[in-house]
């Protein structure tokens, strides 16, 4: 029996560039948790904007942000991880080079990012609704911090960029795709499937009673941990291969398991 339901968001939960959820969804999510059934927000964006997501039934569900680096369940923080101040200013002084890109920093906090850009920081606050500080030089932000980001607006083809990155960092630090038009660095020793991993032994519960969600490599290590995994079926080339399922639809899937509890 299923116990637990952990989605990514953007491009899974939230598709083609959604920012809200169907009322489909909330109905759903709600009428699953209020058969005791766990549901996760799996995602790479910021605490306060799945907030904003979920607002209909927040405190209903737990939270998986910053691509693992935060775990909150019932509003108490069950695992925080940070990127050494090191490696984050080497990333940083990197990722500024680049005017191509957008750089986000993430502390528990708020978000930040550096001025210039008013298209991308109307995009974070109000597109994205993330809690934002503009700074004008993302360096003086103090640390440490628990997410290193980089977006480019313009473009959904950011490979060649990730292998850039890849050959700097990749020693040190993982750099995924994550949604169409960002990078991000998996803090080391984070990930949504270890985060996961820390709320399912927290609720007593086994990876056979889970499902998972995903459509982007900052999802696999999720996919992979549980029982019943689906990969959305535009996901990012070779996703699928990490889950036991393909979708069109969470919802559609969501669904499925409701009526199988009635």
């Amino acid at each position: 029996m299923i116990k637990l339901i952990a989605s990514d968001l953007d491009g899974t939960l939230l598709r083609n560039g959604a920012q809200e959820l169907s009322p489909r969804a909330v109905h759903l999510i709600h009428e699953l948790t209020q058969k005791g059934i766990h549901f996760v927000a799996a995602s790479g964006r910021q605490y306060d904007s799945e907030r904003h997501i979920f607002r209909e039934i927040r405190d209903d569900i737990s939270y998986i942000s910053d691509n693992g680096s935060l775990c909150v369940h019932q509003g108490e923080v069950i695992s925080c991880g940070h990127i050494s101040d090191d490696l984050a200013l080497r990333i940083i002084d990197e990722a500024r080079k680049n005017r191509k890109y957008e750089l986000l920093i993430s502390r528990l906090e708020a978000s930040y990012i550096e001025e210039g850009n008013p298209d991308f920081e109307n995009y974070m606050k109000t597109v994205m609704n993330f809690n934002i500080r503009v700074v004008k030089d993302i360096r003086d932000v103090e640390l440490p911090v628990m997410k290193i980001a980089v977006a480019n607006l313009g473009t959904d083809d950011n490979m060649e960029y990730l292998n850039h990155l890849k050959n700097m960092f990749g020693q040190e630090i993982k750099a995924v795709t994550s949604g169409t038009i960002w990078i991000d660095f998996i803090t080391p020793g984070c990930s949504k499937g270890k985060a996961l991993k820390t709320l399912m032994k927290l609720f007593g519960i086994k990876p056979e009673e889970c499902m998972a969600f995903g459509d982007e490599y900052n999802d696999v290590e999720m996919l992979e941990l549980v029982g019943k995994s689906y990969a959305m079926s535009d996901a990012a080339p070779g996703i699928a291969e990490h889950a036991a399922y393909v979708t069109d639809s969470v919802e559609d899937i969501l669904e499925e398991v409701l009526a199988g509890l009635r």
